[in-house]
């Protein structure tokens, strides 16, 4: 079973997703999507209520930026990196992989 139905994700416009207990930021750039945990690891602030840019979250609360892809931290205040969920895409179905 899908867990987005991916012509029903916006571009660049972060949801919030609970699988398995976690809470997961999903991001849609182009025909990409991008899963990581949704808490910032700055400020424990949601992840899926900030901006995305240039296969970047930002974090609405202090501005920490972290990259979709790596999850690393790439401004700070954030000093740690997210964790990053595999995604696989079926025709129009997007799975998130825990």
């Amino acid at each position: 079973m899908s867990d987005f139905i991916l012509s029903q994700l916006a571009d660049n416009k972060p949801v919030k997703l609970e699988k398995d207990g976690k809470a997961i930021c999903v991001t849609r750039i182009g025909d990409q999507v991008f899963a990581v945990a949704d808490t910032c690891t700055h400020s424990e602030a949601s992840l899926s209520e900030g901006d995305v840019l240039d296969f970047k979250i930002e974090c609405w609360l202090h501005g920490a930026e972290f990259d979709l892809r790596t999850g690393e931290a790439v401004t700070l205040p954030a000093t740690q990196n997210l964790e990053v969920y595999k995604v696989a895409i079926d025709g129009d179905s997007v799975t998130v992989e825990i």
